[in-house]
């Protein structure tokens, strides 16, 4: 097969920021990435568009005419990563709407489900950023007072059962932590806990125990319960 009669993609370039865009750094890359996907596609490149914008700025010319040009000439819009294109669950969700369709380089394979729910997970994050600052902080705060406590000492039976308390606490507050990511998760489109379990690890969330960055459908089931979540919003 040759590039002409494979797939035919836009590609979409960006940067932050105006350092970035005059030194090249960044762009470089994620061209390399691009040519790389579209030689393993079978394809070619009809054309590219790059800007020095902000991903949370949604209204940028060249990501206009990119998608224009998808229109246009019925391709699909091609970038090297998902947070080159936006971090606006919205934006994302509504190309499809707006007919084009786009792919990354660096998840091929996800489907509009999982790109939905990372969508929404980082929109989430970025929202209750300063939240999770100040909350960390404040139980930071509280754990080095207890672990200043004499009680605590190893061989204290006393010591012990509060150590175990204190523990119990800090593992409801983690899981308090992941809530608003699982309400992303269901929002996009996530009905099981094991959906549930994949878009927590595919973001990077901590497990409540923080021993394995793999989230497991009961992780899953035990966060809800321990906040009393209703067992109909997710089939269990």
């Amino acid at each position: 097969m040759n590039a002409a009669a494979g797939p035919r993609f836009v590609a979409y370039f960006r940067v932050s920021t105006d350092k970035q865009g005059r030194s090249g750094l960044g762009l470089e890359a994620q061209r390399e990435a691009v040519a790389r996907y579209a030689s393993s596609a079978g394809g070619v490149v009809i054309a590219t568009f790059e800007e020095v914008e902000s991903g949370r700025k949604n209204d940028r010319l060249q990501l206009s005419l990119a998608m224009a040009e998808c229109r246009l000439r019925n391709c699909m819009l091609l970038i090297a990563k998902l947070d080159r294109l936006a971090r606006d669950a919205h934006f994302l969700l509504g190309l499809k709407k707006a007919g084009v369709e786009f792919i990354a380089a660096d998840m091929p394979f996800a489907n509009r489900l999982t790109i939905g729910v990372m969508a929404l997970v980082a929109e989430e994050e970025a929202r209750m950023a300063s939240a999770r600052t100040k909350a960390a902080l404040t139980a930071a705060k509280a754990r080095s007072i207890k672990l200043g406590n004499p009680q605590l000492r190893p061989g204290n039976a006393v010591g012990a059962a509060a150590a175990r308390n204190a523990y119990a606490k800090k593992i409801i507050q983690r899981s308090a932590e992941v809530l608003p990511y699982v309400a992303a998760a269901q929002r996009a489109g996530a009905t099981t806990l094991q959906e549930i379990a994949n878009a927590l690890t595919a973001r990077g969330v901590p497990t409540p125990s923080r021993v394995s960055p793999t989230w497991r459908p009961e992780q899953v089931r035990r966060v809800l319960r321990r906040h009393g979540t209703a067992k109909d919003k997710v089939e269990i």
